[in-house]
Parts: C-alpha cells; sequence; structure tokens
C-alpha cells in the first residue's frame, strides 16, 4: 500500500495519475519491455522487496515508483503487457475527466462500458472503457474511492 501524505490536493493528483497512466501504460499495453525501458529512460526507480510483492499480489512483473512532488504515484508492469498506475490520494470525477481529455488529446478512441459501484467494496467506483487507436485495441478499468474527499485510485490497461 501506498503510504504517507498527498502534497497536493485529490484534484490535481487525478490530472497527474491521468497524465502517468497516459504516458506509460496506454503507450505501451502489451509491450512489457517498451514499458520497463520508458520507465528506466524516465528515471523511475524499482520499488524494492516486500512492497513489489504487494503491488503484484503474486503476479510475475516490475513496480517503479512514480511518485513527484505532488505526490505518491506507482506503476505496474505484469510480465502479461498489463500495466496500472496508482495514486495515493486522487478525486475521482477529475480522475475521469483528465484521463478522456488525455485520450482525446492522443487521439485515442474510446467507450465507456461500465460505470458501477464495486460488487465487492461499495465505497468503491468501478468504470471501464474499450479504448482503441489505429490497430490496437485495449481495456482500461478504473478504481476509485467515491468520497469527494479522495482516496486511493487505480488505472489498469490489458491488452484487448
Amino acid at each position: 500500500m501506498l503510504g504517507g501524505t498527498a502534497r497536493a490536493s485529490p484534484a490535481d493528483n487525478a490530472i497527474q495519475l491521468a497524465g502517468l497512466f497516459t504516458q506509460s501504460c496506454v503507450q505501451f499495453v502489451g509491450n512489457s519491455t517498451g514499458l520497463r525501458d520508458w520507465a528506466h529512460r524516465t528515471g523511475l526507480p524499482d520499488v524494492p522487496e516486500p512492497a513489489r510483492a504487494e503491488f503484484l499480489h503474486g503476479a510475475p512483473g516490475m513496480v517503479f515508483d512514480a511518485s513527484n512532488t505532488t505526490g505518491k504515484f506507482v506503476l505496474i508492469s505484469g510480465d502479461d503487457g498489463g500495466c496500472s498506475a496508482i495514486a495515493e490520494m486522487a478525486n475521482g470525477v477529475a480522475l475521469f475527466g483528465a484521463l478522456e481529455a488525455d485520450m482525446r488529446q492522443t487521439g485515442i478512441g474510446f467507450r465507456l462500458s461500465r460505470d458501477v459501484a464495486d460488487p465487492e467494496e461499495k465505497q468503491l467506483q468501478r468504470r471501464e472503457y474499450t479504448a482503441w487507436q489505429a490497430t490496437r485495441r485495449w481495456r482500461i478499468i478504473t478504481g476509485t474511492v467515491r468520497d469527494q474527499q479522495g482516496g486511493q485510485a487505480m488505472l489498469t490497461a490489458n491488452p484487448d
């Protein structure tokens, strides 16, 4: 789990999380080698054990610390080509808006396919998108806290 105190507003962190996700996961979904090369070129340090294992939940992959002056962020690169970006604190409504704006700006088509309370954790909002660009297709799953004050947020992209 992410620890510490966020240094910016949940809305600012939502914008940062959407930007990180678009630059990393969306660009490299299905290409774990490319994503990891990008993370290293960008200067994101590897997250050491035992935190790495906690983020991966037993799946094979790598975890990078993408924290910056606005808050704590983590980037997860699964060996299967999936990718997740997590923020310690973000506002869900702001995150959805920032993600959709980033996808439009980068020419990514998308369709909202599901928007529901998480079936297991009712205080969590789960949104799913189908996304595409040229011949690439992928699925994006978002998980945010439904509280206006914000909370942990996660964006995940998987090849479709």
